[in-house]
This record gives C-alpha cells, structure tokens and sequence, in this order.
C-alpha cells in the first residue's frame, strides 16, 4: 500500500513556501506531512506544475438517482411531522481501523433513507419555512486542484477517487448543495428549536451543543425508525435484489463445500462475501458460518472452525445492495449432502415451525403472532420428545422452551439487518402487520455440545431456517423462496449442485 500522501484536512492549502512540515499559508491551516515520509516537502515550481494542465471532467446531463422521488416523498412526511423545527440529519465520519487506515465507510441509515447519498461528512439540513422545509444536502465538493488537496490530502481525489461535485449532487439527488466544511459555523450561529440524529457526526452534535435535547432528539429517531416499517416499490425491489443475489451466493456455497472440508469455515465465508462484493456493495452483517457445534452459538461470526462431512452447516448471511437494503437469510444444510436421522428430526421441527411462522404474517395479524405460532410447535416438540414436561401450554407460559429455542423468531428487515429497531414498542413488538412490511422468520432449535439435559446424540446440533418475508395486501409472499426449504428439496438441490 502506497504511503506517502499527507495526512488530510478540511482546509488544506498549498504554499507561497514549501517546508519540511509541508505547504502552507499564513491564513489556513496546512496540509501536514506524515511523519518519515519520504518526500520532506513541496517545492514551489512542483506546486505549481500540478495545479495545471487537468482536462474538465465535470460531469453533465446526469440523471436522478433511481429512488429520488420516494426520498423527496419521505423528507416531506418528516417535514410535515415536526413543522417549524430546524432538522439536522448526519450521514457520519470515516473511523479510524489502523494508524491511517479507515474502515469501510456506511452512511447513517437515516441519512442514506432521506438522500439516497452515501458520502462520509454529509449532512441533510432541512430549514424551516412558512410552507414547511427547505432541504440542503450538505457534502464536501471535489477536492481543490488549486491548493493540492487533490494530490496532497490523504482523502484526496488521487489518493481515494473522485468525489462528486456540488452541482453534480444536486442533478443526483434533487436537493440543493452547499460546502459541509462551512455547515458548523452557520449551525453555532443559528436560532430556533433544532433536532439532530445523534451518533454519527461529533462536530455537527458540538456546533449543536446548546440547541438541542436528547428528549427531542430521540423524537427525531424515532420517527425515522418507524417511517421505515412500511416498504415502498423501490425498498420492496431492492430487498428482492439483495435475496436474489444471497440465494445465488447459498449456491456458490454449496459448490465448494468440499474445499471448505480442506481448509475451515473461513472459506466457506469468502465465497459468500465474494458474490456479495461482485453484485452489490457488501455482506450486510458478519456472515455466520457455523459447521458443527458451532451452530448453537447464535453469532458465530469468527468462522475459523473445521467443516466435517456429517456434521451441519448452518449459514446466516446476506448481500447488501448498492443502495444498502440487505437480505437475511439462513439454511443449515448437510455438509456431505444427507440429513442424519437425529440431524433431519431437528431440522424438520424446526421446518414445521417456521411453516406455522410464516402462515401467521398476515396483514391485520399482530406483530407477535407469528413468533407465537413457531413456539407453539418447537415446545410441542420438545414435550413429544421428553426434554421437557408437559403440557405445552405450561412450557410456553414459564418459557421453557427458551432453554433450546433462545432468541426470537424474526425481527424487520430493511437497511439496516434488524430495522427500525429505534421504533415504539407500540408499534412495532405490539404493533399490527401492515402491506409493505418485511420480515424476516426464523426459529431454530440449539442444543448444546455440553447439555447434560438432553440424549448425547442432541448434543451439538444447531438448526435454524430464516426467510425473509414480504407482507402482501393478502397474505404474504416469500422473498426467499429461491431456496428450498424442506429438508429432502435440500438434499436434492445440494445433490444437483455438487452434480
């Protein structure tokens, strides 16, 4: 990896004099030089060779992006619910992963839902007006060809890639553009009530100090989080495109299984993020890929385990779309391509619960019933089995089906893996199944490698079958059924996989 740009900043300016310390004015702040770089500064005459002879490239007739007019629907109904309150909505900052190295950068769920935009630094405003708001995205422009930031700043157009222009951001994303590196002094200086999401970006929350509450603030959030409940068209496409991609993803799986015996888990998640890569931005969670025991740890995500043939393999990953809706979505399969009789009992409980689940997703039902419906059959089973004493309805009152069932059986789906988390608990845990809702159903059943209360043959074996499902005007329609469910459709497709 190269190394030696400087280290970058909002302000960077290139020298009338170029030092050891790098080039600067007397009125802005320099761009510094990374310590034992090997250039120990800028001279004048290289300053100004590089600040000519660049073709334009800006880019013109650009299009709206595809989902511009749901955006500009959505920052409406959120102007219509807090009228005459200025709202300040923060995408976040890039985060430090090593030294100077970042992490990937995620834009704010809030603020890629009200924009469309994903660039680190950006900032919806919106200004309160007598007939409502008026937007302004805020976002850094291009990086200066004029004083080096382009060349000299660690987050510089030839170190990291072109940003977009202002005026581009605005053909892009139908809202006006301004410079963010000006944002926090016109923020300190504003009057009136104001709200922000929390969280993402410390200098917005510091220029906002004595402007806001946490009360008010948490009003704001939650009000996203529960605009999110109800999918339209475009997040209705966008999660079918990120299933589609993931049950292609399951396939690539299935076919390397014999390489993953060879190596560990580890392989078996590199072909998953792979295809994740390739057809969208990313995996949209740590990909569990638990051969073995490894299953009954809920979140296995350090994958670094033996792949056995006899064993399970249960795996819960899903891709990520460019636009950030990501799918969930989890098979436990048989590694050597047949359920054992212990292993297909397990599984096929599990299959009859999440059947029960998903004809429970109906529009009109309460939220909690299908998680009901799945636990009703688990703890019939666990009864039918002796690992617990009867009757059902005793062990679903004290709840001691949790003992193997342990988590609940789904939770909404959307851009963020569990979404609208933030939302009340009225409307969402007590609330009532819309059209347009997503969710994802999955129970399973954990039994312990070390659980003296059940037979030895139980012990080590994790089932769980997750889909994701569409709430529909009628009922519900599976979005993941590209991938079989039924423990022999299982077999078979395994089969004509390894073919």
């Amino acid at each position: 990896m190269e190394e030696d740009h400087v280290s970058d900043e909002l302000n960077p300016v290139v020298p009338d004099t170029a030092t050891a310390e790098g080039p600067e004015t007397e009125s802005e702040e320099p761009i510094k030089q990374r310590k034992n770089g090997l250039y120990p500064g800028v001279s004048d005459e290289l300053a100004e060779n590089m600040q000519s002879g660049w073709a334009d490239t800006e880019l013109r007739d650009l299009e709206p992006i595809a989902q511009a007019t749901e955006t500009a629907r959505r920052r409406a109904a959120l102007s219509a619910r807090f009228p005459g309150e200025r709202l300040v909505i923060p995408a976040g900052n890039l985060k430090t992963r090593s030294n100077d190295t970042e992490y990937a950068f995620r834009a704010s769920v809030e603020y890629a839902y009200l924009t469309g935009n994903q660039s680190e630094d950006g900032v919806l405003v919106l200004e309160p007006t007598a007939e409502g708001h008026e937007a302004t995205i805020y976002l850094l422009p291009r990086s200066d060809r004029e004083n080096g930031e382009f060349w000299l700043s660690g987050q510089g157009e030839l170190w990291v890639g072109r940003r977009h222009s202002l005026t581009e951001s605005e053909a892009l994303y139908g809202i006006p553009a301004s410079d963010v590196r000006e944002l926090a002094e016109k923020l300190t200086a504003a009057t009136g009530p104001v709200r922000v999401v929390r969280g993402h970006d410390a200098g917005i929350e510091a220029a906002l100090t004595d402007k806001v509450t946490a009360e008010r603030d948490e009003e704001l959030r939650v009000f996203l989080s529960e605009a999110r409940l109800v999918k339209d068209a475009f997040e209705i496409g966008e999660l079918q495109k990120a299933v589609d991609s993931t049950v292609r993803g399951f396939e690539d799986v299935v076919k390397v299984l014999d390489k993953a015996e060879a190596t560990s888990e580890r392989y078996i998640e590199g072909t998953f993020f792979l295809r994740a890569r390739v057809e969208g931005n990313d995996v949209g969670y740590g990909s569990i890929c638990a051969a073995g025991p490894h299953a009954c740890t809920l979140h296995w995500v350090r994958n670094d385990g033996p792949v056995r043939s006899g064993d399970l393999l249960l795996l819960d990953a899903g891709v990520e779309t460019h636009t950030l809706y990501t799918a969930d979505v989890t098979r436990t399969l048989p590694i050597n391509g047949t359920y054992t009789e212990i292993q297909k009992k397990i599984y096929d409980a599990v299959y009859e619960a999440q059947e029960a689940g998903i004809a429970a997703v109906q529009p009109g039902a309460k939220y909690r019933d299908f998680h009901d419906a799945a636990q009703h059959v688990l703890a019939e089973r666990l009864v039918e089995w002796g690992l617990v004493e009867g009757p059902v309805e005793r062990v679903l009152e004290l709840g001691l089906q949790r003992r193997w069932t342990l988590h609940g059986t789904g939770h909404m789906l959307g851009l963020d893996v569990h979404d609208c988390a933030a939302a009340r608990t009225e409307t969402y845990v007590e609330g009532v199944l819309e059209p347009g809702m997503v969710l994802t159903v999955e129970p399973g059943l954990y039994f312990q490698a070390d659980d003296l209360t059940v037979p030895e043959e139980y012990r080590g074996i994790g089932v769980r079958i997750e889909d994701d499902i569409l709430v529909t005007e009628d009922g519900n329609r599976n979005l993941s059924a590209g991938l079989p469910r039924r423990s022999d459709e299982v077999e078979a497709w395994m089969g004509s996989l390894k073919g």
